[in-house]
């Protein structure tokens, strides 16, 4: 029962804005990995915080490197002709 649950939202999010954004996933999980950061730097985790920001910000690179050129590929007119 989870696996088609699962398997139906995954579909959903294919033709979503994945699809259409290719950097959303990178900079999502950018902000996951700063609110990690800034869990980790109050718990006094001064160690494992510097290495979780760093790949944040190489997922904060990479997104806006991906954003950039989905924001450049060529948009697909509308079959009816109205845009």
């Amino acid at each position: 029962m989870i696996r088609v649950i699962s398997s139906k939202f995954l579909l959903k999010i294919k033709k979503g804005p994945i699809k259409e954004n290719w950097g959303f996933p990178f900079l999502f999980v950018f902000v996951v990995l700063l609110a990690g950061v800034a869990v980790f730097l109050s718990a006094g985790l001064s160690y494992l915080s510097d290495t979780l920001v760093i790949y944040a910000f190489y997922a904060l690179f990479v997104g806006v490197v991906l954003q950039f050129f989905s924001f450049l590929k060529p948009v697909k007119p509308c079959k009816t002709g109205v845009n």
